[in-house]
């Protein structure tokens, strides 16, 4: 696979080191000539020195071959909107990955139609989320191209559904129960799955549909 990661930072330099230890070929692009340097120290000929937001960088780099992905993964989300735009739009390169760092620039990667993103604030506030008892129902990850996320419920003492049987529910239409989580030990959800009290029940549903479920499984 051929790879193109915009961004030399920590996390660019780190999916380089990991790409290449599974035998793939990178170019990496970075702008700061100081980062530069001390790159080229380790990846040599596999860094070049640039502005990715330019066209002539992203061509020297290989864009036209097309790569088999291109990683936008710089510190700023006006740049990686750019980077994955011209990627996307101008050449063709069909999977494209885009980092967002300031979680509220969300919905600007949305509108452009610029997915799949990954955002670590997001990441570790749905850990932080997860480990917080009283959120009822989280967010666990969204599926944008799918226009699916995955949502985890725990069933409490005050639970509709508990002691009840999935086949028996009358879940929103346009969701599902995957999994539950039982002292420790994760079963698929099928029918003949009985739900009980402390249970962690991982749901997939359209987005819009969470206080639907919600009402459904919580009565809240």
């Amino acid at each position: 696979m051929y790879c193109i990661i915009a961004g030399g930072g920590k996390v660019g330099a780190n999916v380089a080191r990991s790409l290449l230890r599974l035998g793939h070929e990178v170019t990496l692009i970075e702008q700061r000539r100081d980062r530069f340097d001390r790159l080229e120290d380790e990846f040599e000929h596999q860094v070049q020195r640039g502005d990715a937001t330019e066209l002539y960088v992203l061509e020297r780099a290989g864009v036209t071959r097309p790569p088999d992905i291109l990683l936008a993964l710089t510190g700023d989300d006006e740049d990686n909107m750019v980077i994955a735009q011209l990627a996307k739009e101008k050449y063709n390169v069909e999977k494209v990955i885009a980092r967002v760092n300031d979680p509220r620039n969300q919905a600007h990667f949305d509108l452009l139609g610029i997915s799949p993103t990954i955002c670590a604030t997001s990441g570790i506030m749905a850990l932080v989320e997860h480990e917080v008892p009283e959120h009822d129902l989280i967010h666990l990850l969204e599926l944008r191209r799918e226009n699916l996320e995955i949502v985890e419920v725990q069933i409490d003492r005050d639970s509709p559904v508990a002691g009840k049987r999935v086949e028996n529910l009358r879940l929103p239409e346009g969701s599902r129960l995957i999994s539950v989580m039982r002292n420790g030990q994760a079963e698929i959800a099928v029918g003949s799955t009985s739900l009980e009290i402390g249970d962690q029940v991982l749901a997939i549903l359209e987005p819009g549909k969470e206080d639907e479920l919600r009402r459904v499984l919580l009565k809240k």
